[in-house]
């Protein structure tokens, strides 16, 4: 048969096509598309009986309706992330469904840690400067991360792995999650409520996952908390944010640096070339114009370890589904199993 993989980039297909060889070596083929799956699209996927997606497709209850029509019977999505899926409605149109639950943490980790150097050290701005032979120091003096606090939302594998590295600088650490990990308690982590994360920390770095009670998680009312010269980092989930209540926080002269590797309404806009189109997210164009805020196109997992243990666990659910077997990457299994 032939599978279809849909928003795949160009450094991601060698890697994909590696793992989908390997597994099935010609019994298969794999058809990759650069488009995204929604609603424009989804007559692509007819005659498919698997779709392998990713974090910018939407896959709501009419694209879900879709592709089952055309024959789709198994999603396999190429991330951890998965609520651009109606699970719901996949359940009902008895789809199967599954993910990766996991990759490699480091690069998520370490990714954050570049964002929060690089806007506490102002190096986006730095290297503008020395390109045009402008080599004052005005403006560019950061801190010290040795000695402060660091606050994790989120203490899972990737948060795990940004404390490990913020012990390494030599910072205080403070947690918050629903449950308390081992290794962080180790590193000297002292797990507190939310507010008092906000209210302590010079660097809150979020890893939470988009659930309906972490939705707008960092909203008015925690950016009150945070001090003036803190460092926000996000690099989960855009809708953890509330993008209004920051860009009042950054209108204000609050926050020393943020660093987003995610946005709440990416989808349309990440991983596609808007150069020379009007930005019409206005919002978005807000951020872009504070110099102390960095924005990147959700890159954080953008690895040659992450993503090629993503290919290999993508194709791994593709060959369980079609033994008919299920396991932890399964998020909705088919009927009657």
């Amino acid at each position: 048969m032939e599978i279809v993989a849909y928003g795949v980039l160009a450094d991601e297909e060698a890697l994909l096509r590696q793992a989908f060889d390997r597994v099935f070596a010609g019994r298969h083929e794999l058809r990759c598309l650069g488009m995204f799956l929604d609603r424009d699209t989804a007559p692509t996927a007819a005659g498919h009986e698997v779709v392998l997606s990713g974090v910018n497709d939407t896959l709501d209850a009419q694209v879900l309706r879709a592709v089952a029509e055309g024959g789709t019977r198994m999603i396999a999505q190429r991330s951890t992330g998965y609520n651009n899926i109606d699970l719901s409605a996949a359940e009902k149109l008895g789809l199967t469904v599954a993910r990766v639950s996991y990759y490699s943490p480091y690069s998520v980790a370490e990714f954050a840690w570049a964002l929060a150097l690089a806007v506490n050290r102002r190096i986006v701005r730095a290297a503008h400067r020395t390109r045009e032979f402008d080599f004052r120091l005005d403006g560019l003096m950061g801190r010290d991360f040795r000695g402060r606090t660091a606050g994790v939302v989120g203490t899972g594998k990737i948060g795990a792995a940004f404390a490990r590295i913020a012990h390494g600088f030599g910072m205080r650490l403070l947690g918050w999650d629903i449950t308390e990990n081992p290794d962080c308690l180790d590193l000297g982590m002292e797990y507190v409520p939310r507010e008092q994360l906000f209210a302590e920390s010079d660097l809150v770095s979020l890893h939470v996952p988009l659930l309906p009670e972490t939705h707008h998680l960092v909203d008015a009312a925690a950016l009150s908390l945070m001090r003036d010269d803190a460092i926000l980092v996000n690099s989960s989930r855009g809708g953890l944010v509330d993008t209004d209540a920051l860009l009042a926080a950054l209108r204000a002269g609050r926050l020393s640096g943020v660093g987003l590797d995610v946005y709440e309404e990416e989808a349309g806009v990440f991983f596609l070339d808007k150069s020379l189109e009007v930005m019409t997210d206005e919002r978005l164009a807000r951020l872009m114009t504070f110099n102390n805020v960095l924005i990147t196109s959700h890159q954080a997992y953008f690895t040659r370890d992450a993503v090629g243990q993503i290919a290999e666990t993508t194709v791994g659910n593709v060959e369980d589904y079609l033994a008919g077997r299920t396991g932890d990457n399964t998020l909705v299994r088919p009927p009657g199993v």
